[in-house]
């Protein structure tokens, strides 16, 4: 029995010996892997000179790639070659399926994770400086809260974190509550865990402001909320926007996107795919029209019309260009027109057109 322990102590002693020094010193990387882990040294980053407003936002060609595996000899790569820019006052929509690499570029972003390769810069100063940080607020979007402090007690906790004088946070509190539309007494005399989620969510976003930021990150800041929830944070963001606050936020709710932000950009599979204003996107002298009929050659109408669906007679589709000759191919056919409107696309539509042009058909 104890020659059988013995011989199980040293075999363990054995493992813990091959297996320590691979989770705590990397191992050697192969030529083909080298080159996804270069990173610019921060004291050799700069960021482009450029004449007019300089970004508050710039990145350069990051990559993440993360190693997996019992030996971690497998490597994921869930960004690469994400080069975006954001300028100071704009609202900034990031969007994306599940998996696309939204919370990977937010984290880089903000300095929770580094990136494998590439570089980027926060209102001019290297991603993860500690001054930046000081201007940068944070929404998460399943945020932890000491749920046994009060919002009131949980706001002076993120005030002193920021050294807020006291005499500031008397003012600034109340003020934030007001604006994410949380009684203040309710605030003052009930513990976090018996909030509810948007209550919860008026918190976090509070908090996200207590130290006036210049640059505020949102991570699905409308998750949870009811109608005139999704409606009070809509108006929050939009008065950032009208004090000059640069928003960086991703969200699924793209019928908010369209209406919040100036630009956005589609994250797909780790690669940026787009990147606009939503005109830029969607287009302004915009020539898709909604076109409902019935009768005619099923075959030549699916050819001629996006998103053809044909039911018995009638059929409908998307009608893009001139409509003259769609009207006398119709008329060759012996179908008739019942409808023509002209419509610009959504920017679901778009949202989803880019992914099927791409083969994505489902979110992981």
């Amino acid at each position: 029995m104890q020659r059988n322990q013995g011989k199980i102590r040293r075999e363990f002693v054995l493992f813990l010996y091959y297996l320590i020094p691979r989770l705590v010193v990397s191992p050697p990387l192969t030529p083909a892997m080298s080159s996804e882990y270069e990173v610019t040294p921060i004291s050799d980053a700069q960021p482009l000179e450029q004449s007019g407003p300089q970004p508050i936002i710039q990145t350069f060609s990051l990559r993440k790639t993360y190693r997996t595996g019992f030996w971690l000899n497998k490597t994921v790569t869930s960004l690469q070659q994400c080069s975006v820019q954001v300028m100071p006052g704009e609202t900034f929509g990031l969007l994306g399926p599940n998996g696309a690499g939204k919370t990977t570029l937010l984290k880089i972003l903000l300095g929770i994770a580094k990136p494998s390769a590439g570089r980027g810069f926060l209102l001019g100063k290297p991603l993860g400086d500690r001054s930046a940080k000081e201007q940068i607020g944070y929404l998460p979007e399943n945020a932890y809260f000491y749920d046994y402090l009060t919002g009131w007690e949980f706001l002076r906790y993120a005030a002193g974190i920021f050294q807020i004088p006291p005499q500031v946070q008397k003012r600034r509190i109340p003020e934030l509550l007001d604006m994410v539309g949380l009684d203040r007494k309710t605030a003052k005399k009930k513990q976090m865990r018996r909030y509810s989620k948007g209550m919860l969510q008026r918190v976090g976003m509070a908090q996200a402001l207590i130290n006036d930021p210049k640059l505020v990150f949102l991570d699905e800041p409308m998750s949870g909320l009811d109608p005139m929830g999704r409606y009070q944070m809509r108006e929050i963001i939009l008065s950032l926007k009208e004090q000059g606050k640069t928003v960086f936020f991703n969200s699924h709710v793209l019928s908010d996107v369209e209406i919040i932000c100036d630009r956005v950009a589609i994250l797909a599979q780790g690669q940026l795919i787009c990147e606009g204003t939503l005109d830029q996107l969607l287009g302004t002298q915009t020539q898709t029209y909604q076109v409902k009929g019935r009768a005619g050659d099923p075959q030549i109408l699916s050819e001629l019309l996006v998103d053809f669906e044909m039911q018995a007679s009638q059929w409908h589709g998307q009608l893009q260009g001139e409509p003259y000759t769609f009207l006398s191919k119709l008329e060759q056919m012996d179908g008739t027109l019942t409808e023509m409107k002209m419509v610009r696309q959504s920017l679901e539509d778009f949202f989803i057109q880019q992914l099927r042009q791409r083969g994505i058909h489902k979110s992981r």
